[in-house]
């Protein structure tokens, strides 16, 4: 699985407005700066995130934006979702939607398996979870087995 730019800069984003729940709107300049995001993508970013609703924007001199939600009711999925599409997909289309023949044939439980764990992993940690840095217990034990930090 690859996680796009688009995706990996949502995330910071949203991430940056959690961290900001309490101080008000943030501007896209401030959130472009504290996580180093090219500002016009991330306007289209943020643009996205608004017409999927997980932030609000406000124009004006005290305008900016914040989440719509609070960040314990916003997946990491759910940010990847709104600007990628569907978490896990071959040649853009969904594992359901495939078929094979021949030895090719259980390639769509496999694909089918792999879903269901990124999803069960970024379904399952929230942006609270992560800008607390309190990971759920079964995330944070995948990251303690040192292949995990390694390339094959």
């Amino acid at each position: 699985m690859r996680i796009s730019a688009r995706a990996d800069y949502a995330v910071r984003a949203a991430l940056q407005l959690a961290d900001a729940r309490d101080a008000g709107p943030l501007k896209a300049e401030a959130i472009a700066q504290a996580q180093d995001i090219p500002h016009k993508f991330l306007e289209g970013i943020l643009n996205d995130m608004r017409r999927g609703g997980l932030v609000q924007s406000r124009r004006g001199g005290n305008g900016g934006y914040r989440l719509a939600r609070p960040a314990e009711a916003i997946s990491i999925a759910d940010v990847i979702r709104v600007v990628d599409g569907p978490l896990v997909s071959v040649r853009g289309v969904r594992p359901p939607e495939l078929s094979y023949t021949g030895p090719a044939r259980s390639l769509l439980p496999l694909w089918i398996a792999l879903r269901a764990n990124v999803r069960e992993i970024l379904d399952g940690v929230t942006l609270a979870d992560v800008a607390t840095a309190e990971l759920p217990p079964q995330v944070a034990e995948l990251t303690e087995n040192p292949e995990s930090w390694t390339t094959p």
